[in-house]
């Protein structure tokens, strides 16, 4: 018998676009916004790339979460409120994209706040969080669970939603992420700063994440992948996302499904596992910082 919280089907895929905007760059060093050209390149994604993957996931009739950093909602007033007008979630992503392992524990919660009161000024209910990078620390549960929010998404422990218990003694699911199905790993590049050095093929990005869609389907996961619209929005790329979603809907055992609705799903399925959830005992002697 499959977990409930597939709903019947044998894979549920969460379309995820985190809209990252400038802020990956810029979290890299204020002095990048001088560089127009690769500012441009960033913007490409919420002024071209956004619209074009809306009208996609209109054409086909799919939901997705956007994960949003609060300072490109904040910069760019309407956007979040447009995207769940569309039908689709809009989700925490930090406010600064700066990794949270990157900062002392005051300051990973002063940015987890701060996103968190851009997106309540905007009227945009928030359900989940994903960090900045996956770079979550041992603290971030705590901050997703103490402030209402559902699930977490930047863990890599299963294939399958899972329950992570939390210091205030809430529990929270586990969306979680993996390098695969990521399009930064493929497609990113830029010269300064220094990201990327392959730009991979469409037609191979689409081979692989039908591999893994294939793999998922035999053993019951969640294909959560996760793409920007800098990227996968150009143009190429957004036919070989297109082709993926109409391949997987015509497997006919696959659903498609928001973050925020996967979650609730695995809250009320009592299968769903309990991990632990606490940093390795270890031995300075051994590993020294």
């Amino acid at each position: 018998m499959s977990a409930s919280w597939l709903g019947g089907a044998a894979a549920v895929v969460t379309l995820t676009f985190d809209v990252d905007a400038e802020t990956p760059i810029l979290a890299q060093g204020g002095r990048y916004a001088r560089h127009a050209s690769t500012m441009s390149h960033q913007a490409y994604g919420p002024d071209v790339g956004l619209p074009r993957i809306l009208d996609l996931l209109d054409e086909l009739g799919v939901p997705a979460t956007f994960f949003m950093p609060g300072w490109v909602a904040e910069q760019r007033p309407g956007l979040a409120a447009r995207i769940v007008a569309a039908g689709h979630e809009v989700a925490h992503h930090s406010y600064a994209h700066r990794p949270a392992t990157s900062m002392t524990p005051e300051q990973e919660r002063a940015d987890f706040v701060r996103a968190l009161r851009v997106f309540q000024d905007q009227g945009v209910e928030i359900a989940g969080h994903r960090a900045a990078l996956w770079e979550a620390t041992w603290q971030t549960a705590d901050l997703v669970a103490g402030h209402g929010l559902r699930y977490d998404s930047s863990l890599m422990g299963d294939d399958r939603p899972y329950r992570i218990a939390t210091g205030s003694g809430a529990e929270i699911v586990e969306l979680p992420v993996h390098w695969s199905l990521d399009d930064w790993e493929q497609y990113a590049f830029l010269p300064a700063p220094d990201v990327g050095s392959v730009i991979e093929s469409p037609r191979k990005v689409l081979e692989l994440w039908q591999a893994e869609l294939e793999g998922m389907r035999r053993y019951g996961c969640l294909f959560n992948l996760c793409v920007h619209p800098f990227l996968s929005g150009r143009p190429g790329r957004a036919l070989a996302l297109r082709r993926f979603i109409e391949e997987a809907l015509a497997c006919g055992d696959v659903r498609f499904a928001r973050c925020r609705d996967v979650a609730e799903a695995a809250l009320a399925d009592p299968d769903v596992p309990l991990r632990p959830h606490r940093p390795p005992a270890i031995d300075p002697a051994v590993y020294p910082h």
